[in-house]
């Protein structure tokens, strides 16, 4: 039978986001993560509500049904807390969890959130993402790659919350001794690559090493979203005499634990918990900097000077064409369908064509299914174009 050989959890704010939205929750042999939205606190409310579904346990019979059974009221609930609580209206949430049994482990999934699987060398996604790039992916539309650096890459299309009710992707895995799993929110994925996560885990010597390099990889990318990572693996060993069918045998183990659910975890001694260290590494005072040099002034040759000449003038054509331009598109943190005024890219630096004109009162995931493209194409309008079309979301016109 499997038995959880070691576990480690950590959440981190990222590096600009003024607060933290993503909660999870871990007692060994279920393991869950949540990643809210909708701002003013109501993503952070969403998620805690989500995980704390997860703290009586998975009722009698199949984990599968009993995993699904506890998503599902968990979404009815925060469905009812959003539509009752003005302050809450439109929050939502993703949800991720894992169940290890005797012989395999048990996935359910709504939303971009993500679980995978390390074994022999290769690294597994378990779940496949609820969001318009996980779509067009499956619709053979985008590759892997493409998707990575999509500009709606974070657009759901599946969440706990907007809808009354929801579909709960729920799959078994058969497990054996060596797996190392990883459940984590979309702020580690959407800011390093697979391969950069499947490098870390495997040259990694333990799960917390593996887990505060992840998050710092993050960061170091830029930590645009918070980013929370659950790990844990997996040994076999016998049967104890007497254990009952699908009883998971476990080790306590304690992760570290930033701006998440408060969780009762299973008391260990000094020995068995892993070190406590901080959350970001504390950087050390530079060496002082040696005196300037004089440096001779050199010419810039005249081809380099007609190239910034030309690009400073196509920048300042696109600037100007972009002030008389919309385009209709969601917004990457509420998931509201938005009006932007500009062109939708992004110059080198950071720098967007773009800006919020007009967020509408409509969220993307309440966006009929046949129409979602009208509102992710990003085709140019007139002002007056783009208002009608958003209009129309509004008023319950378009079907």
């Amino acid at each position: 039978m499997l038995r959880i050989a070691e576990q480690w959890h950590q959440s981190d704010r990222g590096r600009q986001r003024q607060g933290n939205e993503d909660n999870y929750f871990v007692r060994s042999p279920l393991f869950v993560v949540a990643d809210g939205m909708g701002g003013a606190q109501a993503g952070e409310v969403a998620s805690q509500m989500a995980v704390e579904s997860f703290d009586r346990g998975l009722p009698d019979g199949a984990p599968a049904e009993g995993l699904a059974h506890i998503v599902e009221d968990a979404n009815r609930r925060i469905h009812e807390r959003s539509q009752s609580d003005a302050q809450r209206a439109g929050m939502g949430t993703t949800v991720t969890a894992a169940y290890v049994g005797e012989g395999e482990v048990t996935i359910a999934h709504v939303g971009d959130s993500r679980a995978y699987l390390l074994r022999d060398g290769d690294l597994i996604r378990l779940t496949r993402d609820h969001s318009l790039v996980g779509e067009l992916v499956a619709r053979g539309k985008l590759t892997e790659e493409q998707a990575e650096t999509h500009p709606q890459r974070s657009v759901i299309t599946r969440a706990l919350g907007p809808e009354p009710d929801v579909q709960v992707d729920v799959q078994a895995y058969q497990a054996r001794g060596g797996d190392r799993f990883l459940l984590c929110s979309d702020g580690l994925t959407s800011m390093i690559p697979e391969a950069r996560v499947k490098e870390i885990l495997e040259g990694s010597e333990s799960l917390a090493d593996a887990g505060r390099d992840l998050i710092a990889a993050a960061n170091d990318a830029g930590g645009r979203d918070n980013i929370t990572v659950l790990l844990f693996r997996l040994e076999d060993v016998p049967a104890p005499a007497g254990a009952k069918a699908g009883e998971t045998s476990e080790v306590d183990a304690v992760g570290e634990h930033q701006g998440a659910a408060t969780m009762t975890l299973p008391a260990v001694s000094e020995a068995e918990a892993p070190p406590k260290r901080p959350a970001e590494p504390i950087a050390e005072e530079p060496p002082p900097a040696p005196p300037p040099r004089k440096r001779r002034r050199r010419k810039v040759p005249g081809a380099l000077l007609a190239l910034l000449t030309a690009v400073a003038i196509v920048g300042a054509a696109l600037w100007t064409a972009s002030r008389a331009v919309y385009f209709v598109g969601v917004d990457d943190e509420s998931q509201v369908v938005t009006i932007y005024r500009g062109v939708p890219y992004e110059l080198p630096l950071g720098i967007e064509l773009y800006g919020t004109y007009y967020p509408s009162g409509v969220r993307f995931a309440q966006v009929p299914a046949a129409r979602r493209t009208t509102f992710t194409d990003h085709k140019l309008r007139s002002k007056d174009d783009a208002e009608d079309l958003v209009r129309q979301l509004e008023r319950g016109d378009i079907e």
